[in-house]
């Protein structure tokens, strides 16, 4: 099954970039921003992809403002949980589950348009570890090309009593499934095989990328992979690739691989199987930037990977891609560096770093704005602002609330916390201004998006919208 749909042509986005600049500007960001042109920002109704576009920056110029007062709709009941962030197109919003199933719900009520069950999800006990339960079925972000009314999934199912993992694409309008194709690596076990990240495009490629189970148990290798929307024999870059190395997780806290304006992608590793200075680098703890045809073309991992193998101190935030050039990228480390995007130096060659910026693990997707990123801190939202001359890193505030991956809309920094609450912060102090309860949480990694004039936000089982105001 094979989808041949002419694409269509793409909106041009530089009356949006022009727009988002002009309402950042006056919402008193340059204030801090210096400035800097916000190149990714994005006046769309929809949000078609992990963070809202193919460079994951999280910010959206749709709304003026978000009631939280109240909910505008909340979903029935789905049969999964959910662990993948909404997606918003053509008046519907979409979402998968651990069951192997997708649904379209009304972005008008909430109600289910069409649900498609792709397959049999895995059920934990057949796993070797993991903290995902009672089944592993779609975890990470699918992805939408509007040119084709298609949606894409990873899917983890039972086939023949065992996991295999297929990339499924539906038709947005129906639920028809068009596309499948096995991507399981050769000779991979795919039971030790988690696809956490979420999907991203790259033309006429989806990209996405494999990790392990949480514990790391049995033995895999991190994985990016790339397959035509079309369908194709999928084309990999393997981290500890050598004889007799193992891990090094792509999985970035549910964010997408990020791709640049040249096509290229980019993504962080977590710890790979090699400690010892003396033994050769493995492409573990680091940034990678891979070209699309899954070639490695420049790495950076700091001084002490070794070290931070030993302690599973993972690469695990999103690359978050400035318009300058530089590269911001922090982990469990809980370091934050500034690279040189042009020339990443390999090991130990950092622009400039902060040490300890948050007390807890940095996992998940990022929010750009301009110059200062917002960082997923576990234990709260945390902003830094980056200077080219003399590169440098800043810390600007803290947050004491929220810490999952955070986007930026309505003028406000809106982040999920453990404590199952949406917070709207203050970007210039970090300071709540909104909040609304959400209920339990299946992802730790939970994180809001906009489209068709409303905020969306995955609970355990259901979605939840919040009504805007457009501009």
């Amino acid at each position: 099954m094979r989808n041949t749909r002419s694409r269509r042509s793409s909106t041009s986005t530089f009356v949006a970039t022009i727009i988002g600049v002009a309402v950042l500007a006056s919402s008193g960001l340059s204030l801090y921003l210096g400035g800097s042109a916000v190149a990714t920002a994005s006046s769309s109704t929809s949000w078609t992809v992990y963070h809202g576009n193919a460079k994951g920056s999280g910010v959206t110029t749709a709304l003026k403002s978000v009631s939280t007062s109240k909910r505008a709709w909340t979903s029935p009941v789905l049969n999964g949980q959910l662990y993948g962030e909404p997606l918003v197109f053509s008046s519907d919003v979409y979402v998968a589950t651990e069951n192997d199933t997708v649904y379209a719900l009304s972005a008008l009520n909430g109600r289910v348009i069409w649900a498609r069950h792709v397959g049999s999800a895995v059920p934990s006990s057949a796993l070797p570890c993991g903290d995902i339960s009672p089944s592993v079925g779609i975890t990470g972000t699918p992805v939408i090309d509007p040119s084709r009314d298609e949606i894409f999934v990873v899917a983890d199912e039972i086939v023949g009593g065992k996991p295999e993992h297929y990339l499924v694409g539906l038709s947005t309008k129906s639920g028809a499934v068009e596309l499948r194709v096995h991507v399981d690596p050769p000779g991979a076990d795919p039971s030790a095989l988690l696809e956490r990240t979420g999907l991203n495009l790259d033309a006429g490629r989806v990209v996405f990328a494999f990790g392990g189970n949480y514990g790391d148990c049995a033995s895999y290798r991190g994985r990016v992979e790339s397959v035509k929307e079309t369908g194709s024999t999928p084309a990999f870059f393997s981290v500890d690739a050598r004889a007799g190395d193992s891990q090094g997780a792509i999985w970035m806290g549910g964010a997408a691989p990020v791709v640049d304006a040249k096509g290229n992608v980019w993504v962080s590793v977590g710890n790979g199987s090699v400690h010892a200075t003396g033994q050769a680098y493995d492409d573990s703890d680091s940034v990678l930037e891979l070209s699309a045809s899954m070639h490695l073309r420049q790495y950076f991992a700091p001084a002490d990977w070794p070290e931070n193998n030993a302690s599973d101190a993972d690469m695990s935030m999103a690359p978050a891609l400035l318009s300058d050039g530089q590269v911001v990228l922090a982990g469990k480390s809980r370091i934050v560096y500034l690279l040189n995007g042009a020339h990443l130096g390999g090991i130990g060659h950092e622009e400039a770093s902060i040490p300890a910026a948050c007390s807890n693990d940095v996992d998940g997707g990022v929010a750009i704005v301009g110059s200062t990123v917002y960082l997923p801190c576990l234990s709260g939202t945390v902003a830094v602002r980056a200077s080219a001359s003399p590169a440098s890193l800043k810390e600007l505030w803290q947050s004491s609330v929220g810490g999952g991956p955070a986007i930026y809309a309505a003028g406000k920094v809106w982040t999920v916390g453990q404590d199952g609450v949406l917070y709207g912060l203050n970007p210039l102090t970090g300071a709540v201004r909104q909040q609304a309860p959400l209920g339990s949480l299946s992802n730790h990694f939970t994180t809001p998006s906009v489209g068709d004039s409303q905020m969306v936000v995955a609970t355990s089982n259901r979605v939840v919208a919040f009504r805007g105001v457009v501009k």
